[in-house]
């Protein structure tokens, strides 16, 4: 737990776009961690979905990251509007993920990601990234403010459970 807490940290701390922090993140641990391995066995969708609700079953912990996409007024187009108030007309849609985003804002999401496992991997703790587990927790209502989740599994184990899956 330890170890998770000073990744939260530095998800916290990590650069954000024009200093609009709109990262939300926590740590899930137990049944809450658990509800994301079961949703993801039970899904049909792909192998991979199994196969990665049964790495989270094996950490110790999971990080979840996400961001809330609201513009940054930066008009820059990114996001495919011309400016970002035809961005803000857009009624949100809602898949895996709720979009559209705002460029700027997955880059400050890839940005907190990058920190948490470069201080898991700094740690020595096992970790990767799962698009699927951010999927689960979204799907679950883990992170209601964010419109895009990410989960990082960490694990403290002999061998990797993450990787030669």
């Amino acid at each position: 737990m330890e170890a998770g807490r000073l990744v939260l940290a530095s998800i916290r701390t990590a650069p954000k776009a024009r200093g609009l922090d709109t990262i939300y993140s926590c740590i899930l641990t137990g049944n809450e961690k658990q509800k994301i391995a079961d949703w993801l066995k039970g899904q049909e969708r792909a192998p991979f979905f199994e196969r990665d609700g049964k790495c989270v079953e094996k950490a110790q912990a999971l990080i979840l990251v996400g961001v809330k996409g609201e513009p940054v007024n930066l008009n820059c187009g990114g996001c495919g509007f011309e400016t970002c108030d035809n961005f803000k007309k857009v009624e949100k849609k809602n898949g895996d993920y709720t979009g559209p985003n705002c460029i700027f804002k997955l880059i400050d999401l890839g940005i907190a990601l990058g920190s948490a496992v470069k201080t898991a991997g700094l740690l020595n703790v096992d970790n990767r990234i799962f698009y699927t587990a951010g999927t689960a927790a979204k799907a679950l209502g883990f992170l209601n403010e964010a419109d895009v989740i990410m989960g990082v599994p960490l694990a403290l184990a002999g061998k990797n459970p993450f990787f030669d899956r």
